[in-house]
């Protein structure tokens, strides 16, 4: 790992959580939060970029590459409450919370759980259950898996030990192209779900949806008045238009959304300077 990078080890709420960070600890503090099929490394060029400006933390979820035990259930509501347990065990105020697929679910959790406890928000690449166009990404027949992956012990058996073929399909068919994120990070990702117990995390994420769901239309009347930025691959598919309006209704009145040009589904790894230019101009570096 690159020096510029400080990694420890969190106990939060029974988990060890591997943090990683860099940046002056005293500026302007980011947490970005990872999703399925990847771990912190998600973050390492926009977290590099961004670090002479900003203090940069990002952390395997629990049960994820460097990060030791299971969380109780895998529903966003309870994984937003153990981000909310490292933020206050990190001591970070003011924090820009950055989730990316999954980890943009359980961004939507903690403002809904924590109201006006963040700076801001950052929600990338994702559906968030519950919120429109939630009925139409679920009855969309190419996105197959989040049914598979939401079946008891099943996924576990038949992906265990191909874990590299069957990430491959995911990484070449959703991002903007097939070549888009490299074997090196393809590696570093295959690497943090080797352990069983990794395995099993990331697909009770999925087995966590129909909670989600009721979870987030039960707090849909829930004013969030944080800003909050929506971002979204042009090449991913869907309507941005069609995300905002949903995530609006659902309470978030203080949102923008951006699309980032040449990317699919994993952003932060097709056009990290990218990224960096958005979260940047919406946290107002330079200003």
């Amino acid at each position: 790992m690159q020096e510029i990078f400080r990694e420890r080890q969190v106990e939060v709420d029974g988990l060890s959580l591997h943090v990683v960070e860099a940046g002056p600890a005293g500026a302007r503090p980011l947490l970005f939060l990872h999703g399925w099929p990847e771990c912190w490394e998600a973050f390492r060029d926009i977290m590099t970029g961004m670090r002479e400006t900003s203090h940069v933390v990002a952390l395997d979820l629990p049960g994820i590459g460097g990060s030791r035990g299971a969380p109780s259930a895998g529903d966003k509501q309870t994984l937003a409450g153990h981000v909310h347990a490292l933020i206050g065990r990190l001591a970070l105020e003011d924090v820009t919370l950055v989730g990316h697929d999954v980890g943009g679910q359980i961004t939507y959790a903690c403002l809904k759980r924590y109201p006006g406890e963040l700076r801001s928000a950052v929600i990338m690449n994702v559906a968030i259950p519950g919120v429109d166009p939630w009925p139409q990404v679920k009855a969309n027949p190419r996105i197959w898996h989040f049914a598979f992956h939401a079946l008891r012990d099943l996924p576990e058996t038949l992906v265990a030990g191909r874990e590299s073929a069957y990430f491959d399909y995911f990484y070449d068919t959703i991002a903007a192209s097939p070549g888009a994120i490299g074997a090196l990070q393809r590696a570093r990702y295959v690497q943090a779900y080797a352990r069983p117990e990794a395995l099993h995390a990331g697909f009770e994420w999925y087995r966590g949806f129909a909670a989600d769901e009721r979870d987030n239309l039960a707090t849909q009347d829930l004013q969030v008045r944080t800003p909050v930025l929506y971002l979204r691959g042009d090449k991913e598919g869907g309507d941005i238009g069609q995300y905002a309006a949903g995530l609006r209704a659902s309470g978030v009145t203080n949102l923008a959304a951006r699309l980032i040009g040449g990317s699919g589904h994993f952003a932060p790894d097709e056009q990290p300077r990218a990224v960096i230019a958005a979260l940047s101009e919406f946290i107002g570096i330079g200003k």
